[in-house]
C-alpha cells in the first residue's frame, strides 16, 4: 500500500492564527497539536484541519508548506482555503 502525505492548514478560533505544515498521519497530527504542550500551537486547543493536500511523497508535501509559508499572506491563505480542500479530517 502506497503512503500518502498531507499538506495541512490548521486555524484555532480562540487564537485566531494558521498553522502550516505535513504530515503522513493528519489524525495523529491533529491530536498532537491539540494536546499540551510547548511550542506554537501548545497555546490552543481548539486546532482544526481547515484545508489539505494529498501527496504522494514527503518531499512534495514539504515542498508544498515551504511555498505557502513563504507566502507570508494571511489573505492568500484564506484564498486557498476559500477554494476548498482535498480532505476534512
Amino acid at each position: 500500500m502506497e503512503e500518502i502525505y498531507y499538506f495541512y492548514i490548521l486555524y484555532s478560533i480562540s487564537f485566531d492564527k494558521f498553522y502550516i505544515g505535513y504530515t503522513a498521519d493528519i489524525n495523529e497530527r491533529l491530536r498532537k497539536h491539540n494536546s499540551n504542550h510547548k511550542g506554537f500551537t501548545g497555546v490552543a486547543n481548539d486546532w482544526k484541519v481547515v484545508y489539505s493536500e494529498q501527496y504522494s511523497t514527503k518531499s512534495e508535501a514539504f515542498a508544498r508548506e515551504r511555498e505557502v509559508k513563504g507566502w507570508k499572506s494571511r489573505k492568500k491563505i484564506v484564498a486557498l482555503i476559500s477554494v476548498g480542500s482535498e480532505h476534512s479530517a
